[in-house]
């Protein structure tokens, strides 16, 4: 037998994907384990499908946002390693045991986080497919040690919790970057495909565009601060490659006022933006049909721009708005 391991599982309106995930807990090869599921004031069925299936479910006081049901869960644990693993992810078998042993042989490492697979966990709909792979090619090519936090699938000692302090309760979206930031200053954070499982995703395209719209608006705080919170992820390329995606489309009309030959300059900026995820466009078209490849690009060629156009509209906001600047700056409390 190993350490006791606490698996903390925040919800909000998962009911479609939360069975999966609990078979996958209660399937799990390291003993002994306690579950927590920490429902956010779901309207849905979230916490009577915990409950029927005997698991211990607390709730918020209020919808609050995956920090506070992080922290909730963190303060209930009496586990010396807590496992956290969203609502809308079915682990593999091995995937605690995994974490736990990588934690164990190297005392430095204060949290390892898991890659979710390439497949989503229930395919509906292409958006779930397209998501699933941009997620998980991202998610390899950040392989190793990082300075951000990967919070759908992560181990961490609770000792090591406890002196990080808890997730700010304040944010909703870019919760993990901030705890990660703070983490990454004392400890290595490492993620690694050893650690794995299969990931729900968003099946409506509008809803995706909405978070990573607000994903990079968030992030511009961090940025202009020049933390090191992305080392791994955010890449120079595809820096670069999204702001091709912008002049693309910017550059477009040159041809209607400079003349055919002025067509060359947004296929040169179209050439650059692919050349930024290259890789990426290999591993989807190595695995699917030239069919999907060709809606992936597009749809890829669409988050970039939403991703470019959070970005302004945060850097509008860091010019603008003190409170902004200092979104990641107020002091927490360190839990005893």
């Amino acid at each position: 037998m190993g350490p006791l391991v606490t698996v903390i599982v925040p919800t909000y309106n998962h009911a479609r994907f939360l069975p999966l995930c609990l078979q996958a807990i209660q399937e799990q090869s390291h003993t002994p384990l306690e579950v927590v599921v920490v429902d956010d004031c779901s309207t849905d069925e979230s916490a009577a499908i915990a409950e029927a299936m005997g698991v211990h479910v607390i709730r918020t006081p209020g919808n609050s946002g995956p920090a506070v049901a992080r922290n909730l869960g963190a303060a209930w644990a009496s586990g010396e390693i807590l496992f956290f693993v969203d609502s809308d992810v079915a682990l593999a078998p091995d995937a605690v045991a995994t974490g736990v042993a990588l934690l164990a042989a190297d005392p430095e490492l204060g949290a390892v986080c898991g890659i979710e697979d390439p497949d989503p966990l229930i395919r509906s709909t292409r958006t779930e497919d397209y998501r699933a792979h941009q997620h998980h090619y991202w998610s390899i090519a950040a392989e190793g040690d990082v300075s951000f936090l990967w919070s759908a699938i992560f181990a961490i000692r609770a000792d090591v919790f406890r002196e990080t302090g808890p997730f700010n309760p304040a944010l909703r979206y870019t919760e993990e970057v901030d705890y990660g930031r703070r983490l990454s200053e004392r400890y290595r954070v490492r993620i690694t495909r050893a650690i794995h499982g299969r990931m729900g995703h968003d099946r409506e395209l509008t809803v995706l565009l909405r978070k990573l719209f607000h994903r990079g608006r968030l992030r511009v705080p961090l940025y202009a601060r020049r933390r090191r919170f992305a080392q791994g992820y955010e890449t120079a390329s595809r820096a670069w490659g999204s702001l091709a995606a912008v002049l693309v489309l910017l550059t477009l009309p040159l041809p209607l006022v400079a003349g055919p030959l002025a067509a060359l300059v947004p296929a040169i900026f179209l050439a650059a933006w692919v050349a930024g995820d290259a890789g990426m466009f290999r591993f989807v078209f190595s695995r699917k049909c030239p069919l999907f490849g060709a809606f992936f690009v597009a749809v890829h060629y669409l988050v970039s721009l939403v991703i470019i156009a959070g970005v302004a509209a945060g850097a509008v906001q860091w010019l603008t708005s003190g409170q902004f600047r200092d979104l990641y700056e107020a002091p927490l409390p360190v839990r005893s």
